[in-house]
């Protein structure tokens, strides 16, 4: 079923996992073991469904053309695709997400670099109190 089959994407069990918390754990298991086990289903469904044979359903029925009645009405039948009606939206989310994540981490990395140096500033004034540089002359 690969032209046909749904699109599947790989999931980073490792990193998901990361994320879960300790009280979750056994939940993401779960979720883990289903998924694993759906997929595996997936994979082992032939490309085509089986092909019916009508011939010996013509020999066993004895009614004339209620076979040839029932193959005409399934070979009429057209299962739908399901249509991505919001593939769009989502990358749509998933780029301005992008974006904010990257804007969140410069803006901390400025505040980081920002609290570094007060730390710096306030372990030199500390260094220079302990010292006895900054007290009054006796």
């Amino acid at each position: 079923m690969s032209s046909r089959r749904v699109a599947m994407k790989a999931v980073d069990w490792m990193a998901f996992g990361e994320r879960v918390p300790p009280n979750q754990r056994a939940m993401f298991n779960a979720l883990k073991t289903r998924s694993d086990a759906l997929s595996s289903r997936l994979t082992t469904l032939p490309e085509k469904p089986l092909a019916l044979d009508w011939s010996y359903y013509r020999n066993i029925i004895a009614k004339p053309g209620m076979v040839d009645e029932f193959e005409k009405k399934y070979n009429a039948v057209k299962v739908p695709e399901p249509i991505d009606t919001q593939g769009e939206k989502i990358n749509a989310q998933e780029q301005e997400a992008n974006k904010s994540a990257q804007s969140y981490c410069q803006a901390s990395k400025e505040r980081i670099s920002k609290y570094e140096k007060e730390v710096m500033q306030l372990s030199l004034s500390v260094a220079a109190e302990a010292t006895g540089y900054n007290s009054p002359a006796i």
